[in-house]
C-alpha cells in the first residue's frame, strides 16, 4: 500500500461520552514509509488488550502494521466539550498523553482537551 493510503486511517476513534481505556497505535504502511500515532479508546473494552487485538487485526487485513504505544484513559463529556486523558494500561504501559492530547484537540477544536500522569 502506498502511504497516501494511511490518510484513510482516522487519527482519532473514541466513543461519544463516558470514562472508557484508550491505547495509542503506531499504524505504519508495509515497507519503509513512514507510519503515524492514532488514538482508539471504546466503553465495550474489558482490557486494553481488547481495542489493540481489534483494531490491529482489522487494520492488519488492509496492510498496514501496527505497534501498540501505550494506553490510559479518557474521560469524554461531550455536554461540557472536555476531554481528559490520564492514566495507564497494566499490559501495555503509559502511553504518551500529550500526543494523544494533541490529536484528539485537532479531532475536537471544539473541546477543552488536558492530560495528566497520574490515576488509573
Amino acid at each position: 500500500m502506498a502511504d497516501t493510503d494511511l490518510k484513510r486511517v482516522p487519527d482519532v476513534d473514541i466513543d461519544e461520552d463516558g470514562v472508557f481505556k484508550y491505547v495509542l497505535i503506531r499504524v505504519t504502511p508495509r515497507g519503509s514509509a513512514p507510519g503515524k500515532d492514532v488514538v482508539r479508546g471504546y466503553s465495550w473494552a474489558e482490557y486494553h488488550a481488547d481495542i489493540y487485538d481489534r483494531v490491529s487485526e482489522d487494520l492488519s487485513r488492509l496492510g498496514f502494521k501496527c505497534e501498540c504505544r501505550g494506553g490510559g484513559r479518557i474521560s469524554r463529556q461531550s455536554s461540557s466539550r472536555r476531554i481528559h486523558v490520564y492514566g495507564y494500561s497494566v499490559g501495555f504501559g503509559r502511553a504518551e498523553h500529550s500526543v494523544a492530547t494533541e490529536k484528539l484537540s485537532a479531532t475536537f477544536p471544539d473541546y477543552e482537551v488536558t492530560w495528566a500522569d497520574d490515576g488509573y
